[in-house]
């Protein structure tokens, strides 16, 4: 087991937390999303009616690490990063930007929404809960600073980001611009091996045709978005599914296993990178 310290990169407080690596949950965001409800403030039940009272078999009695969705800006933003959500439910733990890190891994959450123009430009008829991130270029400025000095850094084997928003995606919402433009450039320069995220309510895996990125989205943990496909020849597709599931990631120095399962928990896609000392390569 490893001890791994969780760095807040808003913070220059660093909390450590101490798990064990392999038994931790990562939540890509609008995890306390039910029916649209959002959630309200820090003493809305919805908190326990989306999250306490679903996830209860022994399996995921364990830390959960979570990033913020758009939709969770649409409500209380601030309420679900607040401490006392943990104090209700000790396995929760949501931050806008923070790391997990470990010798063998490092994985570092990214705060993708306000990256997307259109949430401030054309909002539409959603108000957007935008408490401490205007302005807007001096946060994404700082963000990606932190981002690239982190990975720059880390001397983890493997190096894992996760955000909300796909940066490659062939599902509804397609490809995120802003993060192809902007993070996307910091991954590649930094050896990144998997970005994973939610938005799109399916399942996939495409390969970067340029770096040995692994593009992973697991945004059918609830409703699935049957037949919302586009660009399924794309190049560097693995894997695409528009049903109910999840998936799973191991490690260990030399390899990684990424499999994706149906809501049945059969395995749909197994895929495996293996790595020498100093080797970012995979197959």
């Amino acid at each position: 087991m490893y001890r791994v310290s969780l760095r807040d990169l808003s913070n220059p407080a660093k909390a450590m937390v101490p798990l064990a690596f392999w038994s931790l949950e990562i939540g890509v965001g609008e995890a306390l999303l039910t029916n649209l409800k959002l959630l309200l403030s820090v003493h809305d039940l919805a908190f326990e009616e989306s999250f306490t009272n679903i996830y209860t078999a022994n399996s995921l009695q364990k830390q959960w690490y979570s990033v913020l969705g758009n939709h969770d800006y649409r409500g209380d933003a601030e309420a679900q990063l607040s401490p006392l959500l943990t104090k209700i439910d000790t396995r929760w733990l949501c931050l806008r930007s923070f790391i997990v890190n470990a010798e063998l891994a490092e994985i570092i959450f990214v705060d993708t929404t306000p990256f997307v123009k259109s949430y401030f430009q054309d909002p539409e008829d959603h108000i957007y809960d935008w408490r401490g991130i205007n302005p807007r270029k001096h946060y994404i400025a700082n963000l990606l600073k932190d981002v690239e000095c982190a990975l720059r850094e880390s001397n983890a084997k493997w190096k894992i980001v996760v955000g909300h928003h796909a940066i490659k995606s062939v599902g509804h919402h397609g490809d995120t611009r802003e993060l192809a433009t902007h993070l996307l450039p910091i991954l590649k320069a930094n050896n990144v091996d998997f970005y994973m995220n939610g938005h799109d309510h399916c399942l996939e895996h495409i390969s970067d045709t340029e770096s040995p990125i692994q593009f992973l989205t697991s945004g059918a943990g609830s409703k699935a978005w049957r037949g919302d496909v586009k660009q399924l020849n794309r190049e560097g597709l693995k894997f695409f599914y528009d049903g109910q599931g999840f998936m799973s990631v191991q490690l260990t120095q030399s390899n990684a296993e990424i499999a994706f399962y149906d809501v049945d928990g059969k395995i749909l896609h197994r895929w495996n990178a293996f790595k020498q000392f100093g080797d970012h390569s995979s197959i």
